[in-house]
C-alpha cells in the first residue's frame, strides 16, 4: 500500500509492522501545522493497510518529540483562527489514538514534552531510553494543557501524582517514568530501537481479532474516563492563549532558541 505523507513524518514497512517516525530532528521533532495534518491522518491510512498488524512509533534524532512548535506562539495568540484549527487537531489527535485498533509500541528515544509526551502516552506499551525523560510543560508555560495531558495522565498513575507533574511541569526521569506508570520499561538507548520493533513483531504475530479488540475494550477506559476532560481542557487551552502570561513565555522561549 502507498502512503501520502509529508516529509515532517516518515512510515517504513518492516513485515507486517509500520515504524512511523517524527521527522523534524533540527526542531526537536516539534509539532508544527504540517507535522499536526500527518498525524492526525495517518491512523487512518495505517487502518487501509491489510498487511499491517502493528506500529512502533518513534522519533529521529535526539528527542521524542519537544511538544508543540514554540515558534508558531505568536501566530497562536495573535490569531484566533490559527489557534482554533490547531485545537481542533489536538482533539482530533486524541480521539484517532484511541480508537485506532492496531498495538502501538512507543520508542521514547530522547525527551518526550507536552504534546510530544500526550503522544507517547496514548501508544499501547511504552519504551524509554535511558536518557529520556516525561514532561508536560503547559502550566508554567501559562496553558491549559489541552492535547490529552489531563486526560491521560491521571488514567495512568493516581490522581495526585498527576496533579504534581502536570501542575509542576516537573521531568519524569526515565526509572520513575516505570514506578509511576507513564512507561513499561527503561531500554539502553542503544538497544531501544531494537528492542521496541521485537516487542511489534511478537504483537503482529499474535492472533489479529483478539489483539485489536482486547485492545478495544482497554481503551474503553480512556474513552470513558476521559469524557468531558478533553473537551473542557481544549476549550481551555484555546482560552488560555489570551492572557499575557502566555506571550511572556513564547517571547523567553524564542530568546533562548527553543523549539
Amino acid at each position: 500500500m502507498s502512503y501520502e505523507l509529508p516529509e515532517e513524518i516518515t512510515l517504513e514497512a518492516r513485515g507486517a509492522v509500520r515504524i512511523l517516525t517524527l521527522n523534524r530532528p533540527q526542531k526537536r521533532n516539534a509539532i508544527d501545522p504540517p507535522l499536526y495534518r500527518a498525524l492526525c491522518g495517518v491512523w487512518q491510512q495505517i487502518e487501509h493497510d491489510r498487511e499491517a498488524r502493528a506500529v512502533l512509533l518513534t522519533g529521529a534524532g535526539s528527542s521524542f518529540s519537544s511538544g508543540g512548535d514554540i515558534s508558531r506562539w505568536p501566530d497562536y495568540v495573535n490569531d484566533i483562527e490559527a489557534r482554533r484549527q490547531t485545537m481542533r487537531y489536538a482533539k482530533r489527535l486524541v480521539d484517532e489514538m484511541v480508537s485506532f485498533h492496531l498495538p502501538v509500541v512507543c520508542a521514547v528515544n530522547g525527551p518526550a514534552i507536552g504534546l510530544g509526551a500526550s503522544i507517547a502516552l496514548l501508544c499501547d506499551i511504552v519504551l524509554i531510553a535511558e536518557d529520556a525523560y516525561i514532561a508536560d510543560n503547559h502550566v508554567p508555560a501559562g496553558l491549559v494543557g489541552g492535547e490529552g495531558g489531563p486526560m491521560v495522565w491521571p488514567q495512568l498513575m493516581s490522581l495526585l501524582h498527576a496533579k504534581e507533574f502536570l501542575l509542576t511541569g516537573r521531568r519524569v526521569e526515565p526509572e520513575e517514568a516505570v514506578q509511576r506508570g507513564l512507561a513499561n520499561r527503561v531500554v539502553a538507548t542503544d538497544r531501544l530501537q531494537e528492542e521496541a520493533l521485537a516487542l511489534a513483531e511478537e504483537l503482529a504475530a499474535l492472533p489479529s481479532q483478539a489483539v485489536q479488540d482486547t485492545k478495544r475494550a482497554m481503551n474503553l477506559y480512556l474513552q470513558q474516563g476521559g469524557r468531558g476532560v478533553l473537551e473542557l481542557s481544549v476549550a481551555s487551552e484555546l482560552h488560555s492563549f489570551e492572557f499575557a502570561a502566555v506571550g511572556g513565555s513564547a517571547e523567553s522561549f524564542l530568546e533562548k532558541g527553543a523549539d
